[in-house]
């Protein structure tokens, strides 16, 4: 699904990512943590397409996004890929619903389209009495819940989220970190989450840890080099027993 080969980053004289080798797969709940500018946002930002990467290749379902045009890539973030912040970001004079519209008219479809997709959202994420509401009016659980609509409208393949429960209490963290997991059995989406919360990273199917620029630990790794190591020792012992003398 995704492939990240040989990613640097500096800004000035700070290199921030310093040869990133990762692969997520379809369907993966992947948290990135690590301390603070460790360049886990900026790895994010480069998947993201919202930043470019100083040397390596970006590969998201067979397209490498390194080599396409300003339009093309601005086209492909709109299709593919959707954006959860850890401050919603969303636009104050703007109702739930015409915030949640907004990528679906840049992406072209008509206004019934949008509205109506976006309608389906609320609906689904328990919001449909808020539809009419301005952020303002909105609780910070339930602003964070549109944002995810938001991300939502156009189908992406791949959510990405940046602390996105970082400004929520308790209660509401709880129900965002399980609305991921729901939203990745409903849809089949990919979700890539960037943060300091433990209670989420201890949940997620896979967590990487960034240090210094670089990947320092990955756990979806280590399960498979054990599983390797596992699959060649039996192969040692099937081929030692085949050997011994009956």
């Amino acid at each position: 699904m995704i492939t990240l080969h040989n990613i640097t980053k500096s800004f000035g004289s700070l290199q921030v990512l310093k040869g990133i080798n990762l692969t997520i797969g379809k369907g993966e709940v992947v948290s990135i943590v690590g301390p603070s500018g460790a360049g886990k946002t900026t790895l994010l930002q480069i998947m993201g397409t919202l930043d470019t990467p100083d040397t390596g290749t970006i590969t998201i379902d067979g397209t490498d996004i390194t080599q396409l045009k300003d339009k093309e890539l601005a086209k492909f973030r709109n299709q593919q890929l959707g954006f959860v912040f850890q401050f919603h970001q969303l636009l104050p004079e703007f109702t739930a619903l015409e915030n949640i519209c907004i990528p679906a008219l840049i992406a072209g479809r008509s206004k019934k389209q949008a509205r109506e997709r976006a309608q389906e959202l609320l609906d689904y994420l328990g919001l449909a009495n808020r539809a009419s509401h301005k952020p303002a009016e909105l609780s910070g659980g339930e602003r964070q819940r549109v944002a995810v609509a938001r991300a939502l409208i156009n189908n992406p393949s791949i959510i990405l989220a940046d602390e996105p429960s970082g400004s929520l209490d308790s209660k509401n963290k709880e129900e965002l970190h399980q609305l991921f997991f729901d939203l990745r059995n409903k849809f089949g989406q990919t979700f890539i989450i960037v943060t300091h919360d433990e209670s989420l990273s201890q949940i997620t199917d896979r967590t990487i840890y960034i240090k210094d620029g670089l990947i320092h630990h990955d756990n979806g790794q280590q399960t498979t080099d054990h599983e390797l190591r596992t699959t060649e020792d039996s192969a040692i012992g099937q081929e030692e027993s085949a050997e011994s003398p009956a």
